[in-house]
C-alpha cells in the first residue's frame, strides 16, 4: 500500500493501515500512576552483585534531597531488597482505591521495595522472572509518588529480566555504574556498559566502591584489593568517574542501624555535581 499523500508522519493519530506504521516501535514504556509526577529517573546498576549499588543508590538519595530535592527510591531488587534497612523503614506501606503510597524517610524521601509489602521482612521472594519483572512494573504504574525531582532505581545486579524490565518499562534519563577495584568487575562493569549502549541508556557515569581503607594511624590510602582500573575502564568508554567509596565502618555501621540519613560524608557530591549538571 502507498503511503497516503496527506501523511503528518503522526502514527499515534492515524488509523491508516500503511507500511510506515507497521514498521513504527511499539513503546513498551509503562504509564505511571495517574496521581505522580516523576520528573527524571535514574537507575544505579551492576554486572555483578556485592558491589555496593544500594549503597551507592542510598547515598545519592541523600545528597540529592540534602539540596533540596524531592526524592524517591524504586527498589528494583525484589529478591534481594536491602533499601528500606538501609533507611530503617519497618512499616508497611498501605494503600487506597488510587494505588499504593510509598513510605517515607526521616527526611522525606519516598520509598517502595517489596520488604514494605510483605508480612515479614524475613519472608523470601521465591518467584519466578515474569512475576518479578511485573513486581517491578507495578512499583511504577501502582504506586503514588507524588511530586518527585529525581527517583533513583536500586537494580539488581546482571543483565538480565529486571534490568530489561526497567530499561523499556520506564522512562530512564540515565545510570549511574557501580563497580569495585578488582580485574573482573571491570570485565562486568563493561557488560552493564555495553547493556546500556544497545538499549539506547545513558551512561552518567562510574563510582567504585570498596576502593581503599584509611589507615587509622598515618592516614595512608590502602588499596585491599589492589590497583584500582576504574580510571582506565572510564576512559576506555569516555564516562566520568563520579566518586571512589572507602572501606568506613561508620558508614556500614549507619546502615546497619537504618540511619544512613545521619552520614556526614559527602561521598558522592561529584555525582550529584553531574546530576545537577545534566539535568537541572
Amino acid at each position: 500500500m502507498a503511503e497516503n499523500e496527506n501523511c503528518t508522519h503522526d502514527c499515534s493519530t492515524c488509523g491508516a493501515d500503511c507500511p510506515s506504521k507497521k514498521s513504527a516501535p511499539k513503546s513498551l514504556l509503562e504509564p505511571m500512576n495517574k496521581l505522580s509526577n516523576i520528573k527524571k529517573v535514574i537507575g544505579v546498576v551492576s554486572g555483578k552483585g556485592g558491589v555496593g549499588k544500594s549503597l551507592v543508590t542510598s547515598l545519592l538519595a541523600v545528597e540529592m534531597s540534602r539540596r533540596g530535592y524531592k526524592i524517591a527510591v524504586l527498589d528494583a531488587d525484589i529478591t534481594g531488597p536491602s533499601i528500606p534497612q538501609i533507611f530503617g523503614l519497618h512499616k508497611q506501606a498501605e494503600a487506597s482505591e488510587d494505588g499504593i503510597f510509598p513510605v517515607k524517610t526521616t527526611t522525606g524521601i519516598e520509598v517502595m521495595s517489596v520488604n514494605l509489602l510483605l508480612p515479614e521482612e524475613t519472608t523470601p521472594v521465591v518467584w519466578r522472572g515474569p512475576v518479578i519483572a511485573g513486581t517491578v512494573k507495578q512499583f511504577w504504574t501502582d504506586v503514588i509518588w507524588n511530586e518527585v525531582d529525581y527517583m533513583f532505581v536500586d537494580m539488581p545486579p546482571g543483565t538480565g529480566d529486571v534490568p530489561l524490565t526497567v530499561f523499556q518499562s520506564l522512562p530512564v534519563d540515565g545510570i549511574v555504574i557501580v563497580s569495585s577495584p578488582q580485574e573482573l568487575v571491570s570485565m562486568i562493569v563493561k557488560k552493564a556498559a555495553n547493556m546500556a549502549n544497545m538499549m539506547n541508556v545513558r551512561v552518567l557515569g562510574l563510582v567504585e566502591n570498596m576502593s581503599y581503607a584509611v589507615c587509622p594511624d598515618c592516614g595512608k590510602h590502602i588499596e585491599v584489593f589492589g590497583k584500582s582500573h576504574i580510571d582506565e575502564t572510564a576512559a576506555e568508554f569516555g564516562y566520568d568517574v563520579l566518586g571512589k567509596l572507602p572501606f568506613d565502618n561508620r558508614l556500614a555501621a549507619l546502615c546497619d542501624k537504618g540511619a544512613l540519613e545521619l552520614c556526614e560524608d559527602s561521598y558522592l557530591a561529584a555525582a550529584a555535581d553531574k546530576i545537577e549538571e545534566i539535568f537541572s
